[in-house]
């Protein structure tokens, strides 16, 4: 009995990873596919080409290797604010015993509760009164100043560090800035390094914020506007192909990332700093 539940399980994952691979094969094999148009009767390309890569890096009307360097920019600049930012207010509420914290973390949890789209009008007012407007450094802001409602996870991590720890180190003199950056912070690489990968790959694979914010400046466009404006009536049938190519190419740094990291990123969520 054990035995077929253990079959039955295994066929219903085989199933689901079929699924989830599915896409990610076909929009891999349609990067390479040498016929033209958006739909064909076929999966497997009758024949492979690189043409459509070279193509995305060739046409001047769709500077691909500049969106991919905004793209860049803004999220490595943005996980280096958002991770500090993320990082200091949870420490904060989780070892600084203050008058306002309980309500803090209430309010913080409400808010969270709430898409970030909404806001999206308001914040677009926002820059337009301070003429921020259509720069890269307008999405920055934008990016890390929502950092700080996403300190939730972090802050669990930071409470499992146990207390008597800072006790014995503040005892034989160290300062609570010695504490966090001698004692926490290296014990707590796991959830740093989660904290980077999710606040890295926001900003690379958004698009609401970016197309609102950015208007019709073509040359600052992310990848994610980039891509999107290549497909208009006129030209998606002729360009579907290098925007499949385009996928693939921004899907590559993210899974190397994750590869890399998932170590941390796995500890990050599910284990704790210090491990009985």
């Amino acid at each position: 009995m054990k035995k077929e539940k253990g079959y039955i399980s295994q066929v219903i994952l085989t199933i689901i990873a079929a699924a989830w691979l599915f896409p990610i094969i076909w929009i891999i094999l349609t990067a390479f596919r040498e016929e033209g148009g958006r739909f064909v009767s076929y999966i497997i390309p009758k024949r492979f080409t690189l043409q459509n890569f070279i193509n995305l890096f060739t046409n001047p009307n769709y500077p691909f290797v500049k969106w991919f360097l905004n793209t860049l920019f803004v999220s490595v600049v943005s996980c280096i604010f958002s991770t500090i930012i993320t990082v200091a207010m949870a420490y904060t509420l989780s070892r600084i015993q203050f008058k306002m914290r309980k309500n803090i973390l209430k309010l913080a949890l409400i808010l969270n509760m709430f898409p970030g789209f909404m806001s999206m009008i308001a914040v677009y007012y926002i820059l337009k009164s301070m003429n921020l407007t259509q720069s890269l450094w307008a999405l920055i802001l934008v990016y890390s100043s929502g950092a700080a409602l996403n300190f939730y996870i972090v802050k669990g991590f930071f409470d499992t560090i146990p207390y008597s720890l800072d006790e014995a180190a503040m005892i034989d003199g160290a300062t609570k800035y010695n504490v966090f950056t001698q004692i926490t912070l290296p014990l707590s690489k796991p959830i740093i390094v989660y904290t980077m990968l999710m606040a890295f790959t926001s900003p690379w694979m958004d698009f609401i914020f970016a197309k609102v914010i950015m208007g019709d400046q073509v040359d600052k466009y992310t990848v994610a506007i980039g891509l999107y404006s290549m497909m208009t009536r006129s030209s998606a049938n002729s360009n579907y192909m290098s925007f499949a190519a385009g996928c693939v190419l921004i899907a590559i740094p993210i899974s190397l990332l994750f590869m890399k990291l998932q170590k941390y990123y796995v500890e990050g969520i599910t284990g704790g700093s210090v491990k009985g």
